[in-house]
């Protein structure tokens, strides 16, 4: 078995799966749905299994951060490698990370890469997610995991993501302030309600917000719309300021996805993508070429994102 070996893994399974595992040198995520070499999958039975590459590594670190603690996740990083990070999903370090991360110091000069964990969709608001710390043995629900891996001086990580998602041609959308859930707005600078917006146009939840970050596209997918409420929820915060345009519409969503999946020379050491990808895209029994790995509630390719697949490049420098 990898873990009695003592290899460094990152693990993604059904909580009760991950609960039963020895300990070692890996962490692991609540998540039942991924990709694997047989394709997508959504299995209470198995464990997905990403193994650091050998002989890259000088040291690991693991530990937790919560709340007040996860500001110094970039800070505490090597010098010289990178971090995969893991938090569960709908926790108060969630909302924290989410809202605060492109703020922290040393945010974006050290590659951060991982995952929000979650539950198999039948147990949305009956079970919590969690993370898992293979080398103390314990869990948690409400503290983020993270393991820092300082690399040999002849390796070099790097983080790309793959988007299918461009702005649309429509309105311009912004929001007062920073969060989960928004019901005021502001559309092409007219006070206004999103909710009613949604509905009032037929918008398709399945685009998300989309804004542009000086070419870089990053998705805010929609969660909820609550009409009595007038309220609409969020997969990942939506920030005060910054203007926002529905996704222009996809023809063929997963025609879209497969093609803009690059084409790697060398193995990927991690990836992980949306499970709104996995459900819109029909992944179950899909291969994704060499990107595998667990289909998340979000991706951290350094900030939050959604609807969006992430992967780390480990290569000579």
């Amino acid at each position: 078995m990898a873990i009695e070996r003592g290899r460094v893994l990152w693990l993604a399974g059904d909580e009760a799966l991950l609960r039963q595992l020895p300990r070692g040198r890996w962490i692991g995520g609540s998540i039942p749905y991924f990709v694997g070499q047989n394709g997508g999958q959504a299995s209470r039975d198995l464990v997905f299994c990403a193994e650091l590459p050998p002989r890259i590594a000088t040291a690991i670190q693991v530990r937790y951060y919560d709340a007040k603690t996860i500001d110094r996740v970039a800070k505490d990083a090597p010098d010289h490698g990178f971090s995969l990070l893991l938090i569960p999903a709908t926790s108060e370090v969630h909302l924290s990370y989410a809202q605060h991360a492109p703020g922290y110091e040393d945010m974006f000069l050290k590659p951060i890469a991982g995952w929000v964990t979650g539950v198999h969709l039948d147990d949305l608001g009956k079970t919590r997610p969690r993370v898992f710390n293979g080398v103390t043995g314990d869990s948690s629900n409400e503290r983020a995991l993270v393991m820092h891996v300082t690399m040999k001086p002849d390796r070099i990580a790097s983080i790309g993501i793959v988007n299918t998602f461009t702005q649309g041609k429509g309105d311009t959308i912004e929001f007062p302030t920073t969060g989960f859930t928004a019901s005021a707005c502001h559309i092409n600078g007219v006070e206004s309600s999103l909710a009613q917006y949604v509905r009032e146009r037929n918008i398709d939840m399945r685009l998300p917000l989309v804004a542009d970050y000086s070419g870089t596209m990053i998705n805010v997918s929609l969660q909820q719309v609550d009409e009595r409420g007038n309220n609409v929820s969020f997969y990942a915060p939506v920030f005060k300021g910054v203007r926002y345009k529905f996704a222009a519409p996809v023809d063929d969503y997963v025609e879209a996805f497969y093609s803009a999946i690059p084409h790697f020379e060398q193995p990927v050491a991690f990836s992980c993508n949306c499970v709104l990808n996995y459900l819109y895209s029909g992944l179950e029994g899909k291969k994704t070429a060499q990107l595998t790995g667990p289909a998340t509630f979000g991706e951290i390719a350094y900030q939050l994102l959604n609807q969006t697949l992430v992967y780390l490049l480990v290569e000579e420098a």
